[in-house]
């Protein structure tokens, strides 16, 4: 009976008042303890003001049932399917959506609702990569900042992909601090592309002398990323230079300069097919240098590099490995010298090989005259002789 009143009095009550009424009796659906009768009529009721011509009223259904997990199904899927302002409470919050339904949802959505399906707690694999296939940049941002979603590396990938290119997004990603090393490399080559073209747009350099520069540049900051990653997380970073062409044999020589055999032996294991444990194993035994030129001829290495890659090998179980910041630029500048050196007796001096290690000891010099400088910075500065005598 009450129901009834309700559905004929709501046909000409004021908008205000019939949304009032309606988070009313939504609230009612949840926690009073109707009977089988009123419960049924309750529901017809709150059907049929779903196609109330105000959007207060669905507001008022959205914003009651968004959290709970005893809401009419049926209401709440009608809820979502609706316009943003209705829909963003339920989108975000219910726990009655399935998966399927949010990813469907995220395909057609505006940027409103896409952005609140990256707020929900709990965002699977799926949702997130739906997200991350065709979702705006906004909710690409919101999904990144989500602490409770979870992504698949291939949608780390199109994220980077589509939206790397926006400061917000790049800094988003960089600051977590569990980031894998192969998003973290991917979003270096990504900014290094974009750099490249944009140099040559303001004609700032040449085409060829940019992509030079910002492969350099990659280059060195993925063995940067290596230094810092191990085990699997290497493992997934040397796949995924692999795969996408930037796991060269320059690259790689870097790797083994920087004093990073543990990349090097991870990219020659991968390049290779053969087990990392036999690599490790090759690479450890100082007295078969045959062996290692099987291992680089096994990982297609180009043949001009191989005594690069002996010497530099040699050079590392020699002078070893050092824990410090300091030690490591310092370990780097004395293994392409010496590397270098020895190379340079063998070779023309316009060979590729010898100009890419005139390029790596330029590099290693400047790193550790910063270092020095940096240092010297440090240090307490003290009047000139002069200076102190006049002040006396």
């Amino acid at each position: 009976m009450i129901v009834r009143q309700f559905i004929n009095w709501v046909k000409s009550a004021p908008a205000g008042e019939r949304a009032e009424a309606t988070r009313a009796l939504a609230r009612a659906w949840l926690v009073s303890d109707l009977s089988e009768q009123d419960r049924s009529a309750a529901e017809g009721a709150l059907l049929m003001l779903l196609d109330d011509s105000s959007p207060l009223v669905r507001q008022a259904m959205a914003e009651t049932f968004a959290h709970s997990r005893e809401a009419p199904p049926a209401i709440v899927q009608a809820l979502a399917a609706d316009q943003p302002s209705v829909a963003l409470p339920v989108l975000e919050y219910s726990p009655l959506l399935l998966d399927a339904d949010l990813v469907d949802i995220v395909a057609t959505g505006s940027r409103e609702v896409q952005c609140a399906i990256a707020r929900r707690s709990r965002l699977t694999a799926s949702v997130s990569g739906a997200i991350a296939e065709v979702g705006c940049a906004a909710a690409a941002l919101e999904l990144i900042e989500n602490a409770y979603a979870e992504l698949a590396p291939l949608s780390w990938e199109r994220i980077i992909e589509r939206h790397g290119h926006l400061a917000a997004i790049r800094e988003a990603i960089l600051v977590l601090e569990d980031l894998p090393a192969a998003t973290r490399a991917s979003l270096v080559s990504k900014l290094s592309t974009m750099l490249a073209q944009f140099v040559v747009a303001r004609n700032w350099l040449a085409a060829d002398r940019a992509e030079r520069v910002a492969t350099d540049a990659r280059d060195r900051s993925t063995v940067e990323i290596a230094a810092r990653s191990h085990g699997k997380d290497m493992e997934d970073l040397v796949r995924h230079l692999r795969v996408s062409g930037q796991l060269t044999a320059s690259l790689i020589l870097r790797a083994l300069l920087s004093g990073n055999l543990e990349m090097f032996g991870a990219a020659l294991s991968d390049l290779s097919g053969m087990p990392r444990q036999r690599v490790g194993s090759l690479l450890r035994d100082r007295r078969h240098g045959a062996g290692v030129q099987a291992l680089l001829r096994r990982a297609n290495l180009p043949e001009t590099t191989f005594a690069a890659f002996g010497i530099a090998l040699e050079a590392n179980h020699e002078l070893g490995l050092f824990e410090t910041e300091e030690e490591t630029v310092r370990l780097r500048r004395r293994l392409v010298e010496r590397v270098l050196e020895k190379c340079a007796d063998q070779r023309e001096a316009n060979d590729p090989l010898l100009i890419l290690l005139r390029r790596f000891a330029t590099e290693s010099a400047r790193e550790e005259a910063r270092l020095f400088c940096a240092e010297l910075g440090t240090e307490k500065v003290t009047a000139p002789l002069g200076q102190e005598r006049m002040a006396a």
